[in-house]
């Protein structure tokens, strides 16, 4: 059964407590210590880390923060401080050594996509699972080197689509399954901020303007939310797309998309085990922009109405409507959720929602999208 498939079938459980397995791994716990807490390093002291990440695993049930990697003198010795980490804080030069520290359980990579890639597959080599921030990667290549690099090394690979975990987006998706809104007959998508306006690719503040570091624009930085959404809503996987661009400021964005529009095509499927009203052919309009804000939903039509997320992809306040009544749905810690789910996942020896190969169906997607835009074709999405 594919994933896709499988994330329909179980989506709706997915914040709760996954089943014990019947073995646990021996390099981690002895036996009766299956309730003990992964320890997670976190790679890179960003923003993310520090409001989203760091904050979250403060309330994970499974998990907790063990240790960091960072470049940055003063902020190690702030977060050795702060979480009372005593030895375990890394400079990027040492982070190999966490393959010694036996706090550390998971080593979470939360730096710029372009550098996903080399620390996701020496991670691996540390013997270490390894989470990744998204997008998986700036290839659909480098995806492929990253799950390869966890087989080999035996060890897990998750990517952090937080919005799978997210309760407005499940009850979405079941909305859509089960038919409430009749056959789903089209999806709308998007997802923009403005960037600041002395932002410049050549200040490494702005790294999302460096293609090397951003491997793009918008597109990859939050117009994946609105790809995952169309993804997950259909329950398959796009077979063909058209987009284009638009650029306003040839300066700023001389190196990354400034606004992208594209249009993906979802195929009819007979005999298939989805459910009846997802088996339609669907095309999906999608934006994301770095020129205006404002943007942020997703959804989902239908002959009987339609199932709406405004705003769909913040880390708080969502809202969704389902035939236009209010879901009325509160949104947990989306990053304690899925650090939870991954972490059970580790112990329990069971497949995870979002494993490598999810991440490489959006760069597969995604790298289709920016050919079409480039040449102005219809181009058909790569196969994993």
């Amino acid at each position: 059964m594919s994933t896709r498939r499988r994330f329909l079938q179980t989506g709706l459980a997915a914040s709760a407590t996954l089943s014990a397995a019947a073995s646990l791994s021996p390099r981690l716990f002895a036996a009766g210590q299956d309730t003990k807490k992964l320890g997670y390093a976190l790679v890179g002291l960003g923003r993310l880390s520090t409001g989203q990440l760091a904050p979250a695993l403060q309330k994970t049930e499974h998990a907790k923060l063990a240790a960091v990697v960072s470049g940055t003198p003063s902020k190690r010795e702030e977060w050795r401080k702060k979480y009372d980490l005593g030895d375990h804080v890394y400079s990027y030069e040492e982070y190999d050594q966490l393959a010694d520290d036996d706090a550390v359980d998971v080593i979470y990579i939360v730096l710029p996509n372009g550098l996903h890639a080399e620390y996701t597959i020496r991670g691996a080599e540390t013997g270490k699972h390894v989470f990744c921030e998204k997008p998986m990667a700036n290839t659909a290549e480098e995806c492929r080197q990253m799950i390869a690099a966890c087989e080999k090394a035996g060890v897990k690979l998750g990517i952090g689509y937080r919005c799978q975990f997210e309760p407005h987006h499940l009850r979405a998706i079941e909305a859509v399954r089960s038919g409430e809104i009749g056959e789903l007959r089209g999806l709308g998508a998007g997802f923009g901020f403005t960037m600041p306006a002395d932002a410049d690719p050549d200040q490494k503040l702005h790294w999302r303007l460096d293609r090397s570091l951003a491997g793009g624009g918008p597109l990859m930085d939050v117009g994946i939310y609105a790809l995952q959404f169309c993804r997950y809503i259909t329950g398959r996987e796009p077979v063909a797309v058209t987009a284009q661009t638009t650029l306003t400021d040839p300066v700023k964005f001389r190196q990354v998309e400034e606004t992208l529009g594209w249009t993906m095509t979802f195929p009819s499927v007979l005999g298939d085990d989805l459910p009846e009203p997802l088996r339609a052919q669907v095309t999906a309009s999608c934006v994301t922009t770095y020129n205006f804000s404002g943007f942020n939903q997703g959804e989902a039509f239908g002959p009987d109405g339609s199932v709406l997320l405004k705003p769909a992809y913040s880390y708080t306040g969502l809202k969704g409507f389902v035939k236009g009544e209010p879901m009325n749905l509160d949104t947990p810690d989306q990053f304690a959720v899925e650090i939870d789910a991954f972490s059970q996942s580790v112990k329990n020896g069971t497949p995870f929602k979002c494993p490598g190969e999810e991440g490489l169906r959006d760069l597969l997607a995604i790298e289709a999208i920016y050919k079409a835009a480039e040449t102005g074709r219809r181009t058909e999405v790569a196969k994993v």
